[in-house]
């Protein structure tokens, strides 16, 4: 097994790619902590790992909130007296739609989800990873961090912020052995924000419209994204930080 007791800390992790991520690692051998603001989505995808053989337990909290970050951190050095691997997956963006329509507290809400998160990870992971000799950071983009397209202009900024957010600390952190990598997802209607992008009800021709920029004709899934992280965080990529694995079916190229 590839990740086989490895203690991993994967947050959003009720549904979508989260959600995905947790049952792929699981079948590897991780012992999974996985995070969410949802206790019910995210206690029924931790039975549901262990209902198969594998190790899960739900750790609530908002990535959001340095509190709850030690908190999350601190579970896992009390569960187990480690953390191997953390996976900053849960996001959040505003609807498609103009710039100008994009509220402050939208605005706040994007960056606080998906950046705030990632630097508040590393805050309280950082000194565990040091004290037991290294670990792996692995955190979900987006291609709209590198083909950023109109409408949803503050989310493809806050996703380039975590692509180089991502190659920064794997750069500042590689003398303390811990490994920083990205992901970035094309476009997916197995999320909960697929109807977000699309500026409302995912329709045939949204979904139409999404499919004819992907050259390979299909959306991503939990799994490709899950098989990306794995690799990322498994000693496979032992010599692999500061890069970002676009899954998105050369959309990006």
């Amino acid at each position: 097994m590839r990740l086989r007791d490895k203690v991993t800390l994967i947050t959003g992790a009720a549904s979508g790619f989260g959600a995905g991520i947790a049952r792929r690692f699981a079948e590897e051998g991780a012992r999974v902590l996985a995070n969410d603001i949802d206790a019910a989505g995210g206690e029924r995808v931790a039975r549901e790992i262990r209902d198969a053989g594998g190790s899960a337990e739900l750790v609530l909290g908002d990535v959001t909130r340095d509190a709850d970050w030690q908190r999350l951190v601190q579970a896992a050095r009390e569960k187990f007296g480690r953390l191997d691997v953390v996976v900053n997956n849960a996001g959040w963006t505003h609807r498609n739609k103009p710039y100008l329509e994009v509220t402050e507290a939208e605005f706040d809400k994007v960056y606080a989800v998906n950046v705030k998160s990632v630097f508040l990870s590393a805050r309280h992971a950082l000194p565990l990873f040091r004290s037991q000799g290294g670990g792996a950071i692995v955190n979900i983009a987006s291609t709209a961090g590198v083909r950023p397209r109109p409408g949803l202009t503050v989310y493809n900024s806050s996703k380039g912020a975590v692509i180089v957010l991502s190659k920064s600390m794997a750069a500042e952190f590689g003398p303390d052995k811990v490994r920083v990598n990205c992901v970035n997802p094309v476009f997916s209607p197995d999320t909960a924000l697929s109807a977000e992008f699309a500026g409302g009800a995912l329709t045939a021709e949204a979904r139409a419209r999404f499919l004819a920029t992907i050259p390979l004709g299909r959306f991503s899934t939990p799994l490709d994204v899950a098989n990306a992280c794995l690799y990322l965080a498994s000693d496979e990529a032992a010599m692999v930080s500061g890069t970002c694995i676009e899954v998105d079916g050369a959309r990006c190229v």
